[in-house]
């Protein structure tokens, strides 16, 4: 194991990568928020797999941008210690945890990432000024770290997806690499807020994903048949609060009337247990509904 380095400052950051990239290493970014959890570790695993020996550098800020007021940005577990001992063991070499002056001097930026439209859904309908926030942060990172890779999990598919038309609109150079959701043996995925949850909103909290698993497994026979294998899983939850659940194409985007029959698509899911929001998602690979299957079967037999 090595003993990452912990930089607080812009200044040291800079100064550390500076000789790894003059002999030519490549550089992998884990942003994060702290807390951090195996979840996160297994982030920073791919990182050291794309990078090799380069350096892996992991960013601990909570990001004040990113919350409205009324959200949970006081209450965010905060746990320096703990997330150093973790990155400790997998290796990292730098630790970036710089203060919210550092990272906004001067306050909020006069110049921020406008999301688009696709910041307007899902999560964005219900944060909004969230995603302006989360690619703020993020493009600062690059710009500062300049990493040849960075690495997000898929719990948080809207914010990867955004990261990623960021970066080919505006041509950032960085390849964002999306890895899988890590969960418990009971298929909760695993998520910094989860600590939130008291025991028994926890065995609730399972619900989510057994939401999502039931979609999956009737995928075959089109996007309502899924839907209807959700929801009907989802009533049979107790103190689960839905916000949404949906079936998108891969980017976010809306699915056409008629979906071909193995279409990759994504089933995502936000709701409240107790006064926690959690978010879950899975890919779906939508088949033809059973009408569709007729009406195929008629043409063919005329």
């Amino acid at each position: 194991m090595r003993v990452p380095v912990l930089a607080h400052s812009r200044a040291e950051l800079i100064d550390l990568l500076a000789a790894r990239r003059a002999v030519g290493e490549r550089v992998a970014l884990v942003p994060t928020m702290g807390a951090l959890h195996e979840g996160h570790a297994s982030l920073m695993r791919v990182a050291r797999e794309r990078v090799g020996s380069g350096p892996v550098v992991v960013s601990i800020f909570v990001n004040p941008m990113q919350f409205a007021a009324g959200e949970d940005l006081d209450r965010y577990p905060r746990t320096l210690e703990a997330d150093l001992k973790l990155c400790e063991r997998e290796g990292v070499d730098i630790v970036f945890a710089p203060s919210v002056d550092e990272v906004y001097p001067g306050g909020e930026p006069l110049v921020s990432v406008e999301p688009g439209r696709l910041a307007t859904v899902l999560e964005g309908k219900t944060r909004p000024g969230h995603f302006r926030g989360v690619l703020t942060v993020v493009v600062k990172l690059f710009g500062l770290v300049r990493p040849d890779v960075a690495v997000f999990g898929q719990k948080d598919y809207q914010q990867l997806a955004l990261i990623r038309r960021m970066v080919t609109d505006l041509c950032l150079g960085v390849d964002v690499v999306g890895a899988a959701t890590q969960r418990e043996p009971d298929g909760l995925a695993l998520s910094s807020r989860n600590q939130f949850l008291d025991g028994e909103q926890r065995q609730q909290a399972v619900a989510l994903s057994r939401t999502l698993r039931a979609a999956q497994e009737v995928s075959e026979y089109g996007t309502e048949v899924a839907l209807d294998a959700a929801r009907a899983e989802l009533r049979q939850a107790e103190g689960v609060d839905l916000d949404y659940l949906v079936i998108t194409a891969t980017d976010l985007t809306e699915l056409p009337a008629e979906v071909p029959a193995g279409t990759e698509a994504r089933i995502l899911i936000a709701a409240r247990v107790g006064t926690t929001r959690l978010i879950d998602n899975l890919p779906i690979t939508l088949g033809t509904s059973p009408e569709a299957r007729v009406t195929e079967a008629r043409k063919g037999a005329s």
